[in-house]
């Protein structure tokens, strides 16, 4: 998915690591890439007072709540 249009959270790689900890090198654990994906969703927003549909992360989701309740 693309990236969020709020705050620019995007996606982000890190490794998969498997339960096989320590010992020599001949027994160490597996590791793996894999990516790390933010939670995206295509909303229609409020912003500066006109409806907007943007892509937007769900943390930024409940903060943009949190603020029109105050």
């Amino acid at each position: 998915m693309s990236k969020c249009d709020e705050c620019g959270k995007a996606t982000t790689f890190g490794r998969n690591i498997q339960y096989n900890h320590g010992g020599k090198w001949f027994r160490r654990a597996p590791k793996t890439n894999r990516t790390f994906k933010p939670n995206v969703h295509r909303q229609n927003v409020i912003k500066n007072g006109v409806v907007v549909k943007m892509h937007i992360c769900t943390r930024c989701l409940r903060t943009l709540a949190k603020r029109a309740v105050q």
